[in-house]
This record gives structure tokens, sequence and C-alpha cells, in this order.
């Protein structure tokens, strides 16, 4: 007979309030205030300090809507760089306690540390150490959810923050989120979430209640995922090399616009800007999509996709171009424009483009 698999220990680390709090660390003019960071006249806040989400500001929230709920906010210019570095560091620690980490931003990252390597005998001890560390090393705080899935570790990390802990051992597993709401699950949407409490589905103590063909009937193939997690089941690997899915880069205008001119020349920039970004990250994509975010927060996104990857930056461009010149002219000003690719391929798949081979 074949022995049981050892249970999981997996760990989620979330930085707390990440791009604010090293605006904070390095400025301390800016510590024990409220913090933005992004905003300015026509943009977006990026994320809030604590200070800040006290007066109910919250990242991608208009800058203008962030300013009148908090007078005294602090907008500051977002450093990606000094962002990458911190979270190179946070890895290079996380690197130390197992091969086994899934990156979901700079900010957080899942670890299985089953195999305790450091022989620190509890997922717990692993994650109070990383934790220590991280203060350590670079002066911030994370809070941690160590559980023994995916699903529950990254709720728990949420629990206590901020610079907290939570542990969710497997038999706590399915009453634990039936306290939640479940618009806190992940996975469930504002829309779901929405449709969820009209079918009168509050918490995970009301999902559970439901059988898995209610809820394909009503949520597709997502209800077998809404009927394993309300029971505290996720059998989802920390996947070690997680591929990015899309590279794209955006601007917000401090006018918005409707020059046809005005309009190509600002796309041209901001795809000069991913463009740096797609080579940096050494990703190619078969599919060009254009955002974009009208003067009334309406969005669209318009897409074009080639049957071989694009691998030049002109090629890149000009897909850009022929789709925001079929919006053109644009009904109402334009605030932002996105440009990105998706549909991203493993480089030995890749060839040069062939722009004749459009579908």
């Amino acid at each position: 007979m074949n022995a049981a698999p050892p249970l999981r220990k997996i760990i989620h680390v979330d930085m707390d309030a990440f791009y604010a709090s090293v605006e904070q660390r390095d400025d301390p003019a800016l510590r024990g205030k409220p913090v933005a960071v992004g905003g300015g006249h026509r943009g977006v806040v990026a994320a809030a300090s604590y200070e800040a989400r006290v007066f109910g500001v919250r990242s991608a929230m208009p800058s203008v809507t962030a300013s009148r709920k908090c007078p005294d906010l602090v907008f500051v210019k977002p450093r990606f760089d000094a962002y990458r570095a911190v979270s190179n560091q946070i890895r290079a620690i996380f690197a130390d306690y197992t091969e086994q980490i899934e990156p979901l931003s700079l900010d957080e990252a899942y670890l299985d540390v089953t195999e305790d390597i450091r022989g620190l005998g509890t997922a717990r001890a692993i994650a109070e150490e990383i934790r220590a560390r991280i203060r350590a090393e670079t002066g911030l705080t994370a809070s941690a959810g160590v559980s023994y899935c995916k699903f529950i570790a990254k709720l728990a990390s949420d629990h206590n923050k901020p610079d907290g802990i939570c542990v969710i051992a497997p038999d706590r597993g399915a009453a634990f989120v039936a306290t939640l709401p479940v618009k806190r699950f992940h996975g469930v949407g504002p829309v779901t979430a929405a449709k969820m409490e009209r079918l009168g589905i509050h918490t995970g103590a009301d999902l559970a209640t439901w059988s898995l063909p209610e809820l394909e009937a009503h949520f597709g193939s997502s209800g077998g995922w809404y009927w394993r997690i309300a029971r505290g089941i996720d059998d989802r690997p920390v996947r070690a090399h997680r591929d990015a899915k899309s590279v794209s880069a955006e601007r917000t205008f401090d006018e918005d616009l409707s020059d046809p001119a005005a309009l190509a020349e600002q796309l041209d920039r901001v795809a000069a800007l991913a463009w740096q970004r797609i080579e940096r990250s050494g990703s190619a994509g078969r599919t060009v999509t254009l955002k974009v975010k009208f003067a009334d927060f309406a969005m669209i996104s318009r897409s074009k996709s080639f049957v071989l990857p694009i691998t030049d930056h002109a090629a890149f461009a000009a897909a850009g171009q022929s789709l925001l010149r079929a919006l053109i002219p644009v009904p109402k000003g334009i605030r932002l424009l996105g440009l990105g690719v998706h549909s991203i391929v493993s480089a030995e798949d890749r060839a040069p483009l062939q722009l004749g081979l459009a579908i």
C-alpha cells in the first residue's frame, strides 16, 4: 500500500501597504502621514498607506476622490525600480527556506514549505522567521497566512493585517471559510459577489449549503471551484515558475484627448514604454491589446491576434495604432491609453512576425 502524501504546508506572504511603506521608509517626513503612491491631478491611486486607508482611500481610486476623502493626503510618484529592488531582496529571503516560490506580484507570494529544509519544526516557525528577516533586512513589515492550501493561506494572510500572522490548521479550514463574507474570496469578483448576495449567499457558510449541481446551474464551470472552497478544498500546487500572462503599460493624461493626432502621439509613447517592459521580461506574445478609458471612466479594450508572436517594436506599435484608428472619431474624451501583449509564448516557440497572418 502506498503511503499517503505528506500534508502540505503553504505560506502566503503579503507585504503591508508595500509601495507606500517603501516611500515612508525612504522619506522620514512621510512617516505617520496619509500617503498615496501615484495619483496626481488626473491619475489613480496605485497604493495607499494605512494612515490613508483610515479615510477610505484605496488603490485604483481616482486621485480626485482620494483627495476629497482625505484632504491632507500626500501624493508621491511611484518608483518601480525601488519597489522591484526590495521585492528581489524579499524573494532572496524566501529562497533560503524553499525552492517552491510562486510570486503573485512584487509584494506577495505563495511558498510551499512542506519540506522543512532549515529544520525549524513548523510552518508557523518558518513564517515567523521570514517575517523577522524581512523587517530586519528591509525595514518593512509583512503579514503571513499559514495553512494546508493556497486558498486558505491567502485568506489568512489578510486576517491579522498589518504585521500579523494567522495559522489555520486542516481541521479548522472549513469552519474558517464559513465565517467569512464571499466577497473576500479569491476568485469571487464584485459582479459574482453581487450575484451570490442576490441568491442569499453572503458567507462561506451560506455557500456550503448549495449543492454542486445548483452552483453549476448558476455559475457554470466556476460552480465546482465555489463548491470546493466552501469546504476548504484547494488542491492547486505552488507553481515555482509562473509565466507572465501579459505585459503592458498605460498612461493617464492631464487633459482628456480626442484629437486623432494627439492620441496617436501618446499611444506611441505608451508603446515605447510597454516595449521596454516586454524586452526586459523576455516575453513575446501573439495578441496586442489596446485599453481605453474615457472621461466618464467607462473602459473598453480592443485586441488583434497573430499566428506568430510579435518580436519587433515597430510591428507592436503599428498594431496598436491600427486598433486606435478603428475607434476614431471617439465619442468622448479619452483620459487613459494602455497597450500590451497577451498570449505569451515560450522562447522556443518564437519566430519573426508575419503581419499578413492576422486572424
